[in-house]
């Protein structure tokens, strides 16, 4: 079942999308950027007990001098395996509920899950933009003459600096730590698997923030893809300057970054997913050439995965 290309198409597939000319100069002017940014953070307990972990908040300062937070559970004393999770939530939403984070605790695992800025969560977003902010992240920024201002590269630049704070943790081993999200929180764990290459494992289901132009061709309007179909009919409704729009958008393509990747992906695909559609998330995991494997679910949309958490789970703990 499909409700995209074949899937023989799919498999050669590398997107539609135009990739800005300096791109890779753009992300190491960035890496730059978040290499000057600190490691300090906060910890405020949380009012959450468990016999299996300690539970906190946890706040540092990142790129912008924005405040952002993450929930932050460690195994009790003596109990850490050295292993440790970065994950990532979906748009948005927030970081999740303590008790999936407890149970990954609970297993030796250390997790750090960031809140994205400005979205369900306790982080701040203080980006100051030219032009509209309006229904969405993706084109926020997208009018300002300064395409470092585009709120996705701050919030990817999140997940490298989530993942350096938990990789200097006393009880984390630095090259034991995976990454793991859905839908956005996917298109997270590949964007900080792509900046950040000590990063082990990563672990992306059916991913956002790829191949915009493609996702725009098929018209995708039930998804926060609708946005851009909304900025083009707001700011630009005869598509003066649609090659130029979808080129800055290039910056923040996640099928750009996929090339950068060096370690272990587990890419997952529901097969007739509408909000983030097959063909936007090959275009990216085509283009990843390191190891890699591709779970597919031909009867599943964007929805709940039978079976895969504990995939998930076993991965994790075979790190």
């Amino acid at each position: 079942m499909n409700i995209d290309m074949p899937l023989s198409e799919l498999k050669t597939y590398k997107g539609s999308s135009p990739r800005p000319s300096d791109f890779d100069a753009y992300w190491e002017r960035a890496l730059a950027e978040a290499e000057e940014l600190s490691l300090e953070y906060e910890l405020v307990p949380a009012d959450i007990l468990t016999p299996m972990a300690e539970c906190y908040h946890l706040y540092f300062t990142g790129a912008g001098g924005a405040k952002i937070h993450c929930k932050f559970v460690k195994p009790k004393a003596g109990k850490a395996s050295g292993a440790g999770l970065v994950q990532f939530h979906g748009y948005s939403v927030d970081s999740g509920d303590w008790s999936e984070k407890i149970n990954f605790a609970a297993h030796g695992l250390t997790v750090l899950s960031l809140d994205c800025r400005g979205q369900g969560g306790l982080s701040e977003d203080n980006l100051a933009v030219k032009g509209t902010t309006l229904r969405g992240h993706i084109i926020r920024g997208l009018d300002d003459p300064d395409p470092d201002k585009f709120y996705y590269r701050n919030v990817f630049l999140d997940t490298v600096q989530a993942a350096r704070i938990l990789m200097s943790l006393d009880e984390v081993d630095p090259d034991r730590i995976s990454v793991f999200g859905i839908s956005q929180g996917g298109a997270l764990a590949v964007a900080c698997a792509a900046l950040e290459p000590r990063i082990k494992q990563a672990i992306a289901v059916y991913p956002f923030l790829s191949d915009y132009k493609r996702a725009w061709e098929m018209d995708i309007n039930n998804s926060a893809y609708a946005e851009i179909a909304e900025y083009f009919r707001n700011f630009d409704p005869h598509h003066d300057r649609e090659e130029e729009i979808f080129t800055k958008l290039g910056y923040i393509d996640i099928q750009n970054l996929a090339e950068r990747i060096q370690t272990k992906v587990l890419w997952v695909t529901g097969m007739i997913d509408a909000v983030c559609p097959p063909s936007t998330q090959f275009a990216a995991y085509n283009k990843i050439g390191s190891e890699k494997e591709l779970l597919l679910y031909h009867e599943f949309g964007h929805e709940f995965l039978p079976h895969l958490s504990d995939r998930a789970l076993k991965m994790l703990l075979e790190i």
